[in-house]
C-alpha cells in the first residue's frame, strides 16, 4: 500500500518529491543494500553500519509507507521477515545509480588530488615580516 504523500503541492521540483522519500543519513544504503539481495533485518543492519535498529526500523517502515520496500512475513516458527525492493524501489535505485558514479568519480579525483599534493611536498608559506613599532 502506497502512502498518501506527506506534503501534498508543497514540493518545489521533482529534487523535492524525491527527497522528501530518500532524505536522511541511511535511507539511500539501505535501497543500495537491498538492491543487492532481498535481505533479512540482521543482515540490513549489518550491510549499513552505524545504523541503530530503532532507525533501521523506522526507515524501513517509512520505505515500505510509501511504495519503495516490500515486507514479506513468513508464517513460521521464529517468524521471518525479508525485505526486497518493490518495483519503483528498483526504478529509484536506477535513478540513484547516476549519483553514485558521480560520487565515485569525486572520491577518487579528490584521493587523486591529495595524493599529487603529498608528492609535491609540504606547502611552504612565506615568513611574516615582523611588526615593527
Amino acid at each position: 500500500m502506497t502512502r498518501i504523500v506527506r506534503r501534498p503541492g508543497a514540493f518545489a521540483c521533482g529534487i523535492d518529491a524525491a527527497m522528501d522519500v530518500i532524505g536522511g543519513k541511511w535511507k539511500v544504503l539501505i535501497l543500495w543494500a537491498l538492491n543487492e539481495k532481498t535481505c533479512r533485518f540482521g543482515e540490513l543492519r549489518r550491510a549499513v553500519p552505524g545504523v541503530t535498529e530503532k532507525v533501521l526500523s523506522s526507515h524501513l517502515k517509512e520505505l515500505e509507507d510509501d511504495g519503495i520496500v516490500h515486507r514479506e512475513v513468513y508464517a513460521e516458527v521464529p517468524p521471518r521477515v525479508e525485505y526486497s525492493l518493490t518495483p519503483l524501489g528498483l526504478s529509484l535505485n536506477a535513478a540513484l545509480e547516476p549519483l553514485g558514479a558521480w560520487g565515485r568519480d569525486h572520491i577518487y579525483r579528490g584521493a587523486e588530488e591529495s595524493g599529487a599534493e603529498a608528492a609535491a611536498g609540504p606547502a611552504v608559506e612565506p615568513a611574516a615580516e615582523p611588526v615593527r613599532g
